[in-house]
């Protein structure tokens, strides 16, 4: 089964991967796989921006997004028509000439990833280049894999692939998918400790994030700053210790990274 595997701490938000895609598919017809992609509206591969914490505490995180080839996918599962098929190879394809324009697999699909075409009443998505694997072009990739100029995006048989380390997008859904990622975003919480009395920042205080989830520990550096990160989403206490003071705070990550600003810690 072919898979893919997007390494997050490689991508560099340059869109390379997102314009190879508009590239092979606007405007070209490769029936009997898809029709022509429309010029603006689908992004077939989409990079999503994430901008995590607040200011001076930020992480700008990019994650690129495309149809997830599931193997139990709950979109041909939607469809009336069979327009929907996986072939041998695990990719998901929606057949042009079948679909009826229902829109039912839009509303299935988990991951937001298909579009409806109003000018040709056809539910379209990433066919994984089925096109030209096929016709095994130069080399036998997707577009989206031979456009990335840092080498953030692998494609190939399933078990080939080296998926240490990786996770798949949303597994509470519970979908067996074939788009593997690596650095997937964890929350995090940071901060600069400072001194108001002296109104310095404060060097080597013992920060610690403590629990039902674990206990998390770092200390600021040169700057004050601290950061504490691959937190899990949970609630915990804050304790700040330094020169023998301490400060205590309730924090959550259960919604959101956290940037806690300047700390005073008098």
């Amino acid at each position: 089964m072919k898979a893919f595997v997007i390494d997050l701490n490689k991508c560099v938000g340059c869109h390379d991967c997102q314009i190879g895609c508009k590239d092979e598919h606007c405007g070209n017809d490769w029936m009997p796989y898809a029709k022509p992609q429309p010029d603006t509206g689908q992004f077939w591969m989409k990079v999503h921006q994430y901008e995590r914490g607040a200011v001076p505490h930020v992480k700008v995180t990019y994650i690129p997004v495309m149809c997830q080839h599931c193997e139990n996918a709950p979109c041909k599962a939607a469809c009336p028509e069979n327009a929907i098929y996986q072939r041998d190879d695990g990719l998901v394809v929606i057949d042009p000439a079948k679909c009826n324009g229902c829109g039912d697999c839009i509303d299935a699909c988990s991951y937001g990833v298909i579009y409806f075409n109003k000018e040709l009443n056809i539910a379209q998505k990433c066919t994984g280049c089925a096109h030209l694997l096929d016709r095994k072009w130069p080399i036998e990739v997707p577009r989206c894999v031979d456009n990335c100029h840092v080498g953030a995006i692998q494609f190939g048989e399933e078990s080939e692939l080296d998926l240490t380390g990786t996770e798949t997008l949303h597994p509470e859904f519970g979908l067996k998918t074939r788009v593997y990622y690596r650095g997937l975003p964890k929350r995090f919480v940071a901060g600069t400790v400072y001194d108001p009395m002296i109104k310095e920042v404060v060097i080597g205080a013992t920060c610690t994030l403590s629990g039902e989830s674990g206990k998390f520990t770092a200390k600021t550096d040169n700057f004050g700053d601290f950061w504490l990160r691959d937190l899990p989403e949970a609630d915990f206490t804050l304790t700040i210790k330094a020169d023998g003071k301490t400060k205590t705070m309730e924090v959550s990550t259960k919604e959101k990274d956290i940037g806690l600003g300047d700390v005073p810690l008098a």
